[in-house]
C-alpha cells in the first residue's frame, strides 16, 4: 500500500489549491526508516539531507554532516532539549485482554489529568492503532498496570486520547525506567533500546516521542557548528504521542523557552542572522512565545497554538526537520516555514531521490535563501 500526500484534496488538510503540488504525489512503504541509521550501516550523522531555498526554489541534495557548512557563521540553531520517556506501557483490561498504554508527557496537564492512548497488542508487531468504533476506551475504565498500578479513563479528549488519572506504586519518570518501552509505530522493523530514541541535547525527561529531528546532530557536528560560529541554544518542548493514523491538530504541550535563547535569538536577528528551528516542536515553542513583532520574551507553560500558511511564523526563518506523514497537520506549519511552491518541490525531490522518512529517517532543511 503506497500512502499519497495530498496537499491539494479537500479533505480539510488546509492544503487546498497548493501551487505546483502534484496531488497523486505518493510515498512507498520502503521509504519508511525501519531502524536507525548506526543499523543500517551508517553513522548518526550520516543521513541525507535536502537542503530548499524559498526565496529562489532551489533544492539541494547533501549529507547532514554538510550542515556546518550550509548555514552562515551568524546563524542560530534552536534546539529541544527534550529527552524521550519510555512511555509505552503493558496493560490489561477489566476482561483479561492485555492494551498497549502510550502515555502522552511525563506531567500531567494544568487539570491534573494525563493523557493516554490505548493500542491494540499484536504479539511480535507494534501496537495497533485502535479506530473508534472498535476501541475499548470509555468512561469509567480501569486499565491494570505493572506492579500493581492503573489508569483510570475519565473523559475522551479525542476518539484516540483519553484524559486519565494514574495510581502508581512509585514517581512516574522511576516507574516508566522499570516498565515502559519507547512508543514504536508499524514501520519500525523491531523494539529499540531507549538510547535509540533520544538525541545528543537530550537533558530534561519529558517527551513521549523522540524529537527526531535533532537525531543526526552528534558531537562532531556541534563542534564543527561552533567552529563556523554557528549558535546553539536551547528550548524544551515536551512531544505528545502522534497521530499517525488518525492525523489530528495538535494539542495542548508543555514547553519552555528560557530567557537567554529569547534574547540571543533577538541579537541574532538583529545583526542579521538567521534563527533556525530544529524540529516543528521548537517552531511551536518560539512561536507561542512570540510577540506580533517577532520578538521573543521567555514564556513557561502549555502551548495550543497550531500554526498554518494563514497564520505564518514570526520569530523562525529555518526549519530542520524530518519527512512527515501524508496528511499530518504538521505539513501546515512546514508550508507556513517555506512556502507550499518549495516545500511541494522538496516532497516531489525526496521521493524521487528515495530519502527515508520517520524518526530514524533524513531531513529536509528549509532554508530562507
Amino acid at each position: 500500500m503506497t500512502a499519497t500526500t495530498d496537499f491539494g484534496s479537500g479533505s480539510g488538510s488546509g492544503f487546498d489549491g497548493l501551487d505546483g503540488f502534484d496531488s497523486g504525489l505518493t510515498v512507498p512503504p520502503e521509504l519508511s526508516a525501519r531502524a536507525p541509521a548506526e543499523a543500517r550501516g551508517t553513522a548518526r550523522d550520516g543521513v541525507r539531507m535536502l537542503v530548499g531555498r524559498r526565496t529562489t526554489g532551489a533544492v539541494e541534495h547533501h549529507l547532514f554532516t554538510d550542515l556546518p557548512e550550509v548555514l552562515r557563521p551568524g546563524d542560530l540553531l534552536v534546539v529541544n532539549n527534550s529527552a524521550t520517556l519510555p512511555a509505552a506501557l503493558p496493560g490489561r483490561l477489566p476482561d483479561g485482554t492485555p492494551v498497549a498504554v502510550h502515555l502522552s508527557s511525563a506531567q500531567p496537564d494544568r487539570h491534573g489529568a494525563h493523557l493516554v492512548e490505548l493500542r491494540r497488542v499484536v504479539p511480535g508487531q507494534a501496537a495497533a492503532y485502535y479506530p473508534p468504533e472498535e476501541s475499548p476506551a470509555r468512561a469509567g475504565l480501569r486499565v491494570a498496570l505493572p506492579a500493581g498500578g492503573a489508569a483510570a479513563l475519565t473523559r475522551a479528549l479525542t476518539a484516540r486520547l483519553w484524559y486519565a488519572e494514574l495510581a502508581l506504586p512509585a514517581p512516574l519518570l522511576p516507574y516508566l525506567a522499570a516498565h515502559g518501552r519507547a512508543i514504536r509505530y508499524g514501520y519500525v522493523d523491531r523494539e529499540w533500546p531507549i538510547d535509540a530514541y533520544q538525541t545528543v541535547f537530550a537533558t530534561v525527561p519529558g517527551s513521549s516521542e523522540m524529537p527526531s529531528a535533532a537525531r543526526p546532530f552528534t558531537a562532531e557536528v556541534v563542534a564543527r557548528l561552533a567552529a563556523r560560529g554557528v549558535l546553539v541554544a536551547p528550548v524544551t518542548l515536551h512531544t505528545g504521542v502522534a497521530s499517525p493514523e488518525a492525523h489530528e491538530a495538535p494539542y495542548a504541550e508543555r514547553f519552555h523557552v528560557p530567557a537567554a535563547t529569547a534574547r540571543l535569538a533577538g541579537h541574532v536577528r538583529a545583526g542579521g542572522g538567521r534563527v533556525i528551528a530544529v524540529g516543528t516542536t521548537v517552531v511551536r515553542a518560539l512561536e507561542s512565545a512570540a510577540a506580533a513583532d517577532g520578538s521573543l520574551r521567555e514564556a513557561d507553560g502549555w502551548t495550543e497554538l497550531v500554526i498554518t500558511p494563514e497564520r505564518g511564523v514570526r520569530a523562525v526563518d529555518g526549519l530542520l526537520t524530518g519527512w512527515h506523514e501524508p496528511r499530518a497537520s504538521h505539513l501546515l506549519m512546514l508550508a507556513a516555514v517555506a512556502g507550499r511552491p518549495l516545500l511541494a518541490a522538496c516532497y516531489r525531490e525526496a521521493v524521487r531521490h528515495r530519502y527515508l522518512w520517520h524518526e530514524f529517517g533524513d531531513v529536509n532543511l528549509l532554508l530562507p535563501d
